[in-house]
């Protein structure tokens, strides 16, 4: 691992995979959050990733729990599969857990919420960007607060989080320390520190893609696994290059 210290503003790399994890933390990331399918926004992990993720790294593993692509509006069915996974994870070693939810008119589901962090027992749990999907921020984030929600990601509501800083700032004041506000989505060494210093953030999450040839010699032409694989044979991976870039960026 990397001894290079690490940045006063925590930063927090999703991450798909045990190397992908490793590769995170070598960058200086102090926080993982594990996904599957992080081209889809990332899903619910399996507990068996959990668990070989959680025994390969020595910082704190937190959990998605999204059963599904597409929009935040749950069923009773899904609802009880992530009732099942967050207990699951929590068993695999997950320090937390990651979940939101929607009511249909947009705003963020108390009964639900609230049975997701009751099911985390004492792990803190984190709302992810379907904060940003929501109706009214202002209103969302006192729901998250009065539920006991331990931090929010967000991009401001905006494509990327550089784009929504003025929202993210307003969320930050608004927050006045009950609620952790981390910025995420989009981020760049060239313009992260500034967004903190706008925003005021002391938490930032991104991915740091990046791909990888298949090291497969045979391939098996105009066949595909399904309409997301547009190509088989190039694999995502997370960059450890870019990873320390942004945290070397929060030292300057």
């Amino acid at each position: 691992m990397s001894d290079q210290a690490f940045a006063p503003v925590l930063v927090e790399v999703c991450v798909e995979s045990v190397a992908g994890a490793y590769a995170a933390v070598v960058g200086g990331a102090q926080r993982i959050e594990l996904c599957s399918s992080l081209a889809e926004g990332g899903l619910t992990p399996s507990a068996g990733l959990c668990e070989a993720v959680c025994a390969a790294i020595k910082v704190p593993v937190f959990v998605m729990v999204r059963p599904r692509a597409g929009d935040f509006l749950y069923d009773s069915t899904e609802v009880d599969v992530m009732a099942r996974d967050i207990e699951a994870l929590s068993d695999a070693g997950a320090a937390g857990i990651v979940v939101g939810a929607l009511s249909s008119d947009g705003k963020i589901d108390h009964r639900r919420m609230a049975e997701f962090v009751d099911l985390a027992d004492s792990r803190p749990v984190t709302c992810h960007r379907a904060f940003d999907m929501c109706r009214d921020a202002k209103e969302g984030l006192e729901v998250l607060c009065d539920l006991g929600v331990k931090r929010v990601l967000t991009s401001g509501q905006k494509a990327t989080a550089y784009d929504g800083r003025a929202q993210i700032r307003s969320t930050v004041q608004q927050a006045e320390g009950r609620i952790e506000v981390m910025a995420g989505c989009g981020l760049r060494p060239d313009h992260v520190e500034r967004l903190v210093e706008v925003t005021g953030v002391r938490e930032v999450h991104l991915s740091a893609a990046g791909t990888r040839n298949s090291r497969m010699s045979f391939r098996r032409n105009g066949v595909s696994m399904g309409p997301a694989s547009d190509d088989e044979y190039s694999l995502r991976t997370t960059e450890e290059s870019l990873v320390a870039r942004i945290v070397s960026a929060l030292l300057e």
